[in-house]
């Protein structure tokens, strides 16, 4: 169920009265332009001012309204404010619970209002933020985490997020986690898990595709675990010579082979009551998987070429692309080894599961990459046209993160002026391993053989008219929300139009 909630503010009462200067007003804008099935309205105005608004609003729309009276001694008090909206959405939530698809306008009422609806969106209630005026219309409001957190009055921020983490059984928050972005319910559960981890010292498997960020996890749980002051030792696993392997894991001693001049530690010793993170585990030689099996048992190791063993205290993290359990059924990776790193098992998901992280890390990314280039001779920090950012909010991004950063690089470098625009953000995407470069079919008709124009637009209508039906469950509202149409009528008659039954 779509609903929208909002303010009514005195540009929609003058709406309502007739003023011609206030257009629709910016509700009005809403309930034209976007189908809802429900629509909850806050107003903090004495009723004689307000009385013709409800009336006039139900013209608009075919969604159900709701007008709430909200007594504020003041529009801009931020306590009072926030109370009453989040009352208004808490009780929206329990009428229509995991149904309800919430949208926040932040156009209406005071600057207070709209903060509270940012604040409430990126920590509270899952929603879209919109904003409406009569040059641009209305239009989705991408607002990063980091700046919607700078609203947040400390008086409403600590005794929430202390409740939030009480009821969640979670451990202090930890600044470490900050440098993961991300704000979907995926990739929340995960870092739930990882600080939880994070104070004890059993081995952990991440694992997850390339780019998805397994090693920035691997320094959070590091650096949020009571080892922080000592080191975390990084090595590839995939990135040694097979030769060398158990040297630069144990070390080794002079004379212990050709080359070997003097005595050197391996990186067990040197993680020492710290953290040894090893990426790409998966790539382990079966021959130095038997020696790493009874460091990991007997928490010491002999360097090569010695006879007497050192005792380690080391925190194991390790991580890998591939299905570990799958290779230890083809026989590629020794089972009791497995059993030994995966105590606890996080699982990253890809950035195409992450519903909502995109747009928060393009944000993020594409400020590194400005501060990367700032010293670059005549270089002007980027920014995304609002065009740009729904070419790489499409993307599927089978490179996930590290593919999105090393995309808005490109842009940048590509782009000369500030603004990155669509055509720049196409050109910085590359084609994914396998993937041809093909001309939409629809697009590369030559119209030289004859072209049945009216046909075409019967099929891709017809096409997407059936999609829109089936991923909404025949929901007419959501359907027409998802392919531009102003409300459900509209769809309806194009339904009729192309003979597409539901």
């Amino acid at each position: 169920m779509n609903i929208l909630v909002s303010w009514v503010g005195q540009t929609d009462l003058d709406a309502a009265a007739g003023e011609v200067k206030a257009g629709i007003g910016p509700i009005g804008q809403a309930l034209t332009k976007r189908a809802y099935d429900l629509v909850v309205l806050l107003n903090n105005y004495p009723e004689a001012k307000c009385s013709h608004f409800l009336p006039w609003a139900k013209t608009l729309t075919e969604a159900e309204i709701q007008l709430h009276r909200a007594r504020l001694t003041s529009p801009t008090d931020f306590g009072e404010i926030y109370k009453a909206a989040t009352s208004q959405v808490a009780a929206i939530m329990e009428a229509h619970g995991e149904n309800a698809q919430l949208t926040f306008h932040l156009s209406p009422g005071t600057s207070a209002m709209a903060a509270v609806w940012i604040i409430l969106a990126k920590t509270r209630f899952a929603a879209e933020l919109i904003e409406s005026s009569i040059e641009q219309g209305v239009r989705t409001v991408a607002i990063p985490f980091d700046l919607s957190a700078d609203f947040i009055p400390d008086l409403l921020r600590r005794p929430d997020a202390e409740l939030t983490r009480l009821t969640a059984g979670l451990p202090p928050a930890a600044p470490a986690f900050g440098a993961i972005v991300h704000q979907s319910q995926v990739m929340q559960r995960v870092i739930a898990r990882a600080r939880r981890v994070a104070l004890r010292s059993i081995p952990v498997l991440i694992e997850g595709e390339s780019g998805t960020g397994k090693e920035l996890l691997a320094r959070a749980i590091h650096q949020a675990s009571p080892r922080r002051d000592q080191p975390i030792i990084t090595v590839n696993c995939g990135a040694i010579a097979p030769e060398l392997i158990e040297s630069e894991l144990f070390g080794h001693e002079k004379g212990a082979f050709t080359g070997a001049a003097s005595a050197r530690q391996g990186v067990f010793e040197a993680a020492h009551r710290g953290t040894l993170f090893l990426d790409e585990v998966g790539e382990l030689p079966k021959s130095a998987q038997v020696r790493f099996l009874r460091a990991l048992q007997e928490g010491e190791i002999t360097r090569v070429g010695a006879n007497q063993a050192i005792g380690v205290d080391v925190r194991i993290i390790a991580a890998t692309n591939r299905n570990l359990s799958q290779e230890v059924s083809e026989g590629r990776f020794r089972e009791d080894l497995f059993y030994r790193l995966a105590v606890a098992v996080i699982l990253l998901p890809p950035l195409r599961e992450r519903d909502g992280d995109t747009s928060l890390l393009l944000d993020r990314l594409l400020d590194q990459v400005n501060r990367e280039c700032a010293t670059e001779p005549g270089f002007e920090p980027k920014k995304l046209s609002v065009n740009a950012r729904k070419v790489l909010l499409d993307h599927p991004w089978p490179g996930n993160v590290r593919e999105l950063l090393n995309t808005l690089r490109r842009a940048a470098v590509w782009t000369p002026e500030s603004l990155i625009d669509a055509d720049d953000a196409r050109d910085a995407l590359l084609p994914g391993p396998g993937q041809e470069v093909r001309e939409d079919p629809i697009l590369s008709r030559d119209v030289r053989h004859g072209l049945d124009l009216t046909g075409v637009i019967e099929q891709v209508a017809r096409h997407y008219l059936a999609q829109a039906m089936q991923v909404t469950g025949n929901n007419k509202a959501r359907a027409a929300k998802l392919l531009g149409f102003g409300n459900a009528t509209t769809l309806t008659n194009w339904l009729k139009r192309y003979g597409v039954r539901v």
